[in-house]
């Protein structure tokens, strides 16, 4: 009826398997999980956590990086907001197992801007010793080799930052498992596709390496107070520098808590206006990759035997894709009885891709933010805390 819009629709629909499929051998080449030769030298390392609250997991993910096997000095810098945050107890815990390890625990008062996490990243840099620094979110496992992998990716006199892909570990219901295949089959299997054009100008902010000298040049944590996604701009400011940003092939996990679907949305969401703002562009036609959406949609449109098939094959593709992918993160073979979750992230996402364009609203560690073009923050209202969302 309309063979202008169907021959649209035609183009999208096998661009879009061609996307996929570029996606899936970009990530095929990365040496994931691979450990590095053995730096040439050890710097010294100042470890940088935030915290918030005693979830779970976060004692188990406290101890992995006390068990580094590092063989260079090791500062462990913890910082809280209050003297009565319910983490402290779990760091005293820690301490006392760990009595050889130089780990401080500082009560970060001074919160300044609407990111919290800067402001403590800001007064746990005032008491770094370090070469080396390393940011990391408190709901981080790390494996033992992580610290080694990340200095003898930092080696390079232009090397500007090392980070390192993370999987989220327990999808314990339907909201984290589709959370599961946007985070341990997409995101990082995408961010390697873009970096076969260019070369990274953002960084991954579960697990950041940054030697000291190279954040010195742009006054540290300070002047990211006011931005929502302080990783992006970290690792933004120092490719303009002409430092490198390398991945690390070592993984790290993610033990966040576990998410009812509203809020699994508005992590969504929020991370989808933050994408937004930092690189609109690519995040516009980052819709044209959607392998569900415009096989679909061209196979509505025509109704004919030949794009019903193509249909079949995308949504087989996109969801045999999206296990190989989750595998090769994880270690781990999903479920086949998982297999629609992937076709149906697609659908959801193009939800989310128009909702990034259609407000600046978010919803922020128990806040309402309005996020500006330029990417900072302004608080809107206060409403009672929530669980950390990082």
């Amino acid at each position: 009826m309309f063979p202008a819009l169907n021959l649209v629709l035609g183009a999208f629909a096998i661009l879009s398997l061609l996307l996929l499929l570029w996606q899936w051998f970009a990530a095929r080449r990365f040496p994931l999980h691979q450990q590095t030769a053995a730096p040439a030298r050890s710097p010294t390392i100042s470890l940088l956590k935030p915290l918030k609250g005693a979830g779970d997991s976060l004692e188990d993910c406290l101890r992995s990086w006390l068990r580094q096997d590092y063989p260079g000095a090791v500062q462990i810098l913890l910082g809280v907001d209050s003297p009565d945050d319910p983490g402290i107890a779990v760091v005293e815990r820690i301490r006392r197992d760990f009595p050889e390890r130089d780990l401080a625990l500082v009560i970060c008062r001074d919160l300044r801007g609407p990111n919290f996490k800067v402001s403590k990243l800001m007064q746990l840099q005032a008491q770094a010793t370090g070469e080396v620094l390393v940011v990391s979110d408190a709901d981080v496992h790390a494996p033992p080799t992580l610290l080694n992998g990340l200095v003898a990716s930092l080696e390079g006199e232009r090397v500007g930052m090392a980070c390192c892909f993370y999987r989220l570990a327990n999808p314990v219901n339907l909201a984290t498992q589709w959370e599961a295949v946007v985070i341990n089959a997409d995101f990082w299997s995408q961010v390697l596709q873009s970096t076969t054009l260019m070369a990274a100008d953002f960084a991954l902010g579960a697990v950041m390496a940054i030697p000291r000298r190279h954040l010195a040049t742009m006054d540290g944590f300070a002047s990211l107070e006011n931005y929502l996604a302080d990783d992006y701009q970290l690792g933004n400011r120092l490719a303009r520098r002409g430092l490198e940003i390398r991945f690390c092939p070592l993984v790290v996990e993610c033990r966040s808590e576990p998410m009812t679907w509203s809020r699994a949305w508005q992590h969504q969401l929020r991370w989808a206006r933050t994408i937004r703002v930092c690189q609109p562009v690519p995040y516009f036609l980052s819709i044209l990759s959607n392998a569900t959406l415009w096989p679909l949609a061209w196979a509505i449109s025509t109704a004919a035997p030949g794009t019903m098939a193509f249909l079949a094959a995308a949504v087989v593709s996109r969801a045999v894709v999206a296990m190989d992918l989750e595998r090769r993160l994880t270690g781990i073979l999903p479920s086949w009885n998982r297999l629609w979750l992937a076709p149906l992230k697609d659908l959801l996402q193009f939800g989310l891709w128009l909702g990034a364009f259609l407000g600046n609203r978010i919803e922020w560690r128990g806040a309402t933010m309005r996020l500006r073009r330029d990417g900072t923050l302004e608080k809107m209202e206060n409403r009672s805390p929530a669980p950390d969302i990082s």
